[in-house]
């Protein structure tokens, strides 16, 4: 077995490598290059270069003494240019002796040799320096750490980038958000105010009419006037359940451990009881776990589609309702089935839009937004909610919700 030979350059190398993956700004990862650049390749300064048109902007530097930090030089006057201009390192023995290098602006400086390499060899984005204050003609070795650490910066500042422009959309949808709630808020206000106003109005002409004047009308009046009561009673609950839907969104989860069970049976007879008492319904109902789940809100999605299932079947001489659950993977899967009028699967896509009826009014009462709520409710809650059933041969609701 042949022995582990460590290479401290390669670990300063590692080490610069893992910052350089935690790092989301650019005075970050400065300061973990021109630390790591220098200790690479033991030098007495090291700059980080970047692009600015075509200027050389000297950023920053950690250096014995000062060099050009701050400052910006035109591309074609300065080494750091050369190097991002014909995409390729460079190693200098001798400053004073290239005639790349602009001697005036070194002679204030300690350097006497130096090593440039491009940060990204394709349409380069900056540079990184090394400079020594003795004579030292960077080798083959050192030069390869010193481009390899520029490679690695290169793709750390094109995810900072990418970090940068995924942050700014998301602020933007944020703002975006903040203004669509606060015109549903607004929107929501002119609905409970300014359109319930008429409304009321309607209605209460509606009762003097009936009540004053019930004597003097026809047989014909007498029914449009109720015709137009119901609609006007339809409308309110209409807006009602409009305002509900647009709330839901807003309203935050209050998670606790749901007594499914006893949520589901109390629904049930509330439902019963609302009905015909002739009706024959028959209620088979599993035990039921519990869920970590809103109580409130999951008790408005079993009243909905508990009352749904008894109004669907109230065409049936023998209602029967089914609820039970089963598990699948990680969440718990909650079902309600009946033997009523069902539905054409060809439309299931249309069940939880808002406003969509797979059935007339004249058939069965409602607005058409409950199940929008229901399916709004569940996906706050990490779930899902599909449908099974058969014009004919009653239907089938599965919620699925995380058991944790």
């Amino acid at each position: 077995m042949q022995p582990i030979v460590e290479n401290p350059s390669v670990d300063l190398l590692v080490t610069a490598v893992q910052e350089l993956s935690l790092a989301r700004d650019l005075e970050t990862v400065m300061r973990i290059v021109r630390t790591a650049a220098r200790k690479l390749t033991g030098a007495d300064g090291a700059t980080f270069v970047l692009r600015d048109g075509d200027l050389c902007f000297y950023a920053d530097e950690d250096a014995i003494s000062p060099l050009w930090k701050g400052s910006r030089f035109p591309l074609h006057t300065c080494i750091s240019g050369w190097a991002m201009v014909n995409r390729q390192a460079v190693a200098i023995e001798d400053i004073y002796n290239d005639p790349r290098v602009p001697v005036e602006a070194y002679r204030p400086t300690f350097v006497k040799s130096l090593a440039m390499v491009p940060i990204r060899t394709q349409e380069p984005m900056g540079a990184i320096g090394n400079y020594w204050a003795t004579r030292h003609m960077p080798n083959a070795a050192e030069m390869k750490l010193l481009q390899s650490l520029a490679d690695i910066t290169a793709v750390t500042l094109e995810n900072i980038e990418l970090y940068r422009s995924l942050e700014a959309r998301v602020q933007e949808r944020t703002s975006q958000l903040e203004a669509a709630n606060k015109e549903l808020e607004a929107f929501s206000y002119s609905v409970s105010h300014d359109l319930r106003a008429p409304l009321r109005s309607i209605d209460g002409y509606l009762h003097i009419l009936l009540e004053n004047h019930l004597d003097g009308m026809s047989e014909t009046g007498k029914g449009l006037a109720q015709r137009v009561m119901a609609n006007a009673k339809h409308m309110n609950q209409l807006i009602d359940d409009l305002l509900a839907f647009f709330r839901m969104g807003q309203k935050p989860l209050i998670k606790t451990t749901v007594p499914v069970n006893d949520l589901v049976r109390a629904a049930c007879k509330a439902a019963q009881e609302a009905e015909n008492p002739s009706r024959d319904i028959a209620f088979t109902i599993q035990m039921l776990p519990p869920i970590q789940a809103d109580a409130a809100l999951l008790q408005q999605v079993w009243v909905n589609l508990i009352s749904n299932a008894v109004k669907y079947t109230r065409r049936r001489e023998k209602t029967l309702i089914e609820i039970g659950f089963y598990e699948e993977g990680g969440d718990i899967i909650y079902y309600i089935k009946d033997n009523g009028v069902g539905f054409n699967m060809d439309y299931a896509h249309k069940l939880f839009g808002v406003f969509q009826r797979l059935h007339s009014p004249r058939e069965f009462e409602g607005t058409g937004i409950g199940l929008s709520i229901v399916q709004r409710i569940i996906t706050k809650h990490g779930g899902s909610i599909r449908a099974q059933a058969e014009e004919g041969n009653g239907a089938t609701f599965y919620i699925a919700l995380p058991k944790t």
